[in-house]
Parts: structure tokens; sequence; C-alpha cells
């Protein structure tokens, strides 16, 4: 047995080991949200009523803060609306806001909360952090006046933007983010005049933060990461779900893969608006996630990340998106290619009519490839293999490029491409790729019953997502989802549509 002196010198060392070590990883965590919704209006309420209602909000967040920080996490983010909620006019909105200031002011609400006047909702989001030592990321209203002298000042003489807000582990307010791209219906915000490109360092990372509807365009989103090279991005969002691409929990763990970066969602929970889906993920796939149409409750997750992913042996290589579809001749084509809407956009499509085999199906410059073998071919599921190059217009305008493998949801080809949950068959092998134009694309692998598949399938360096083994489910979907940044129109012309 080593003596009290000579086991010093071997404590401190392994003291020291373990904080190098906590400094490569950090606990995050979100929690969606089941908001409590006011009564929609056409008149502002009382500034009391609003508070009244926030505060109630507000009380189920401090609840989730302090389980998340007495479970160590670093950090934690809250959803879009996720204090107020939704369905307000330009003027019933007002009694919500706030004024927040710049974070260069160097303010802790917290302890000081009359400084740029009342922000009872700031003050008591900076003591959540300070008292429980915990990073918190939320979304709230933000207004700031104007007059004649600014041309595009509204008429009412002030802007009102849709914001986020991050308290460090002392309460102090470090971030403030005004939401860029605005989604159909809330015309209870402005557009700031130009896109922010927010981010801030922490002792476990470089993070940026950004809203929902953002994360479909190259500005903010985008930039943070190509340029700005954060590790983790805080999404606050209030995401309806849109099978068979655009469900939270799948594109945004695509996103956070294709991107190469953490990705922090946070979900509001409205089962009848089809909001849900929250999760954790890593460029390797998720760490955790939650889809929860059944219930009406919010939900906490908790998990560790590296907070340097480029950095970690776990980071996926560079991928050529384009290179194997683009070395390779067409595969066989079906007889018969039909056409099918998906979420407003006409796809071409060519049904997989044997247990296994090659298929190309292609539009304008795309060719979409497929290999696969099924694990066996039922006669009641139909499967086809899809392809789209163009403007997608229906709730905005972006250039879309997707390759896809898809389960209809009846064996009558006219509904392929409609929202369908559940599926029998499983596959042995799949190949998907893509003669991509663009290098922004995203793996996604969604199963029976809306279930995200980590660690069962991968990207290959050439372009193509394989199957690692016989798929655990069956298969919903296997897309390569690609957005062509260069080919959409001005963001005028966006924020004015």
């Amino acid at each position: 047995m080593l003596p009290s002196q000579a086991l010093l010198p071997a404590v401190v060392f392994a003291l020291a080991a373990l904080r190098a070590l906590a400094s490569d990883t950090f606990l995050a965590a979100v929690y969606e949200h089941a908001v409590i919704l006011p009564h929609p209006t056409q008149e502002p309420v009382p500034a009391s009523d609003a508070l009244a209602l926030m505060n109630r909000n507000m009380d189920v967040l401090e609840g989730a803060i302090k389980e998340a920080a007495q479970q160590g996490a670093h950090i934690i983010v809250t959803p879009e609306d996720g204090i107020y909620g939704w369905q307000f006019t330009r003027e019933s909105i007002y009694p919500y806001l706030e004024d927040i200031p710049d974070p260069a002011v160097n303010w802790i609400p917290c302890t000081d909360p009359s400084r740029f006047g009342p922000a009872p909702v700031q003050e008591r989001l900076s003591c959540m952090a300070r008292n429980n030592s915990i990073y918190v990321v939320a979304n709230i209203g933000d207004k700031k006046p104007c007059d004649s002298s600014d041309p595009k000042c509204p008429r009412d003489g002030r802007y009102h933007y849709n914001t986020d807000v991050v308290f460090d582990a002392q309460g102090k307010l470090v971030a403030r983010y005004h939401k860029y791209n605005l989604f159909l219906g809330e015309t209870q915000f402005d557009y700031p005049k130009e896109p922010e490109a927010v981010t801030f360092e922490t002792p476990f990372g470089k993070f940026g933060v950004f809203t929902c509807f953002d994360i479909l365009f190259y500005e903010p989103a985008v930039v943070l990461v190509s340029k700005m090279q954060v590790d983790t991005v805080l999404f606050p969002t209030a995401w309806m779900n849109v099978l068979p691409f655009l469900t939270a929990i799948e594109f945004h763990s695509a996103w956070a893969m294709g991107m190469g970066v953490n990705v922090l969602a946070a979900n509001t929970h409205n089962t009848s608006m089809e909001m849900t889906g929250s999760g954790i993920y890593a460029p390797a796939g998720a760490r955790t996630y939650s889809y929860n149409m059944k219930t009406e409750d919010g939900h906490l997750l908790i998990a560790e990340l590296d907070a340097h992913p480029r950095l970690s042996p776990a980071s996926p290589p560079a991928v050529s998106w384009n290179s194997y579809a683009l070395s390779v001749e067409r595969f066989s084509q079906n007889d018969h290619e039909f056409t099918g809407i998906i979420f407003e956009d006409p796809f071409t499509f060519t049904d997989l009519t044997k247990p296994g085999g090659n298929l190309t199906v292609c539009q304008k410059d795309l060719c979409c490839h497929l290999s696969y073998k099924m694990a066996e071919k039922r006669d009641d599921e139909v499967y086809v293999l899809g392809a789209f190059d163009g403007l997608h217009v229906f709730e905005g305008q972006y250039y879309l490029q997707i390759c896809t493998l898809l389960k209809c949801p009846s064996t009558n080809l006219s509904t392929c491409g409609q929202p369908v949950e559940m599926a029998q068959t499983k596959f042995e092998m799949f190949s998907l790729s893509g003669t991509f134009g663009t290098s922004y694309i995203f793996p996604e692998v969604l199963y029976s019953g809306v279930q995200l598949a980590p660690g069962e399938f991968e990207v290959l360096a050439d372009g193509r997502l394989i199957n690692r083994n016989t798929t655990s489910k069956p298969v919903l979907s296997l897309t390569l989802f690609g957005r062509w940044y260069e080919k959409d129109p001005p963001s005028t012309d966006q924020a004015s549509a």
C-alpha cells in the first residue's frame, strides 16, 4: 500500500485528467413543452394577464431546467413559442413582448432587473440559469421602437421580432437572435433588416443559434456552420411534421449529419397541430430523441455530446455526394414511370416490382440510383424510387434535389407520396445515390412508426447511403435530401412571398 504522500500526486493527476476529459464532452438537454396557450383574441390583453400566462409556462420550464441541472446538464434548449404560444395578431402579441438589449451590454437580469425597463420574463429566465448553474435557451418576443426616419418602420412605430435568448450559468445574457426566415402566419413579427449570425463561446465549445424555418435556408443556418465554424447549433422550433421527409426527428437528425455539427432541437408539443419531435443529434446520428403523438405531456431529453465534433474520431469523413452516381451507367429503368406529388412537389417515380435489383429514375439533371434487396417482397406493400429536381414553392421558395425510396400508403400507385406511418417490409440491403449538383445533402432513414435508425446506416465517401445490416425495423423511407441554395430566389423575394 502506498503512503499518503505518494498518493497525493496520483490523485491530483487523476483529477486533472478527468477535468481534461470533461472539457472534451458536455451534457446537453432539450425540453419538448406542451405549451399552455392563450385564448385567441384580436385585441391586446392587459399586460398582467399576458405575464400570468407566461409565468404558467415558465413554471413548467423551470421544473424541466431544475431536473436537467440536477442530472448534470450544462445547457438546456426550450422550444419556439414555448412561453406564450401562437395565434396572435400584430396587436395582440404586444403585451407579451419585452425590450431585449444587445448582449454586449453585459447584463444579468436576475441581479439588475430594471436596468432596461420592465423585463420580468428575462429576469425569471436569467434567475433560472443562475440558480441552477446552467445555460438556458428560450424563445421570446423582442420589441424595438422606430420612427419616420426609418423608411421600413411599421405604421405602429415599432418592430416585433421572434427572438431566441441565451443566458449563461451566471444568468448573464450572452446571445440574442432575431428569426430571419418567418413561416407562414407569423404576421405578428417583422423580418430583421439583415440576417444575423449569432455565436457565443463556452468552456464546452462554440455555439450558434437560429429558429425553426431558418434551418432550410443558407442564412443563417449554413453560414453559422460553414463560415463561423460553430460546434453545436441551438434550435428552438415549433415544427409541424410532414411525412415522408420533413418530420422533425428525421430532418433535424439528417441536418446534423449533413452539416457535421451537433444540433439541440427542442420542439413544442401539440398533437392537434402535428407538433412533436425533439432530439439531441450528433454528426454520426441521434444520441437521443422523442416522437410522441399519443400523449399531451412534455418530455426532457439529456445526452452527452462531443464539445468539438469536427475533432472527434467518430466524425464522419467528407463526402463527395455525386461521385458514385456520376461514375456508373444508369441502372435498368422500370417500363413505366409516373408522377406523384409530395408536399406539392411533382416527383418522378418508378415502382420496385421485384424483391431485389437495380433501378434508376431521373428528373431534369438529377438521376437517382438504387440497389436493394428486400427481406421479403410482400404483395400488400408497394415501394417506389423517386426523384425531384426543382423549386419548392408551397410555404416558401427554395430549390430541392431529392432522391428517395419510400413506401406507398396502399397498392394503388396514385397514393405514392402521401403520408404513411406504418410498414412491414425490412431490407437486407440498400444503396441509394444521386447525381446531385449541390454538396448540401442530408441523409435520412425513417423506420415504421416514425422511428430513427441511429447506427444502422452510413454514408460512404462516394455519396452512397447504405445499410450496415438487415434493417431492424420495416422501412418507411430512405432519402438523400438536397438543398441547392445557389438556385434559391433572392431573399427579398422570399420575404415578400
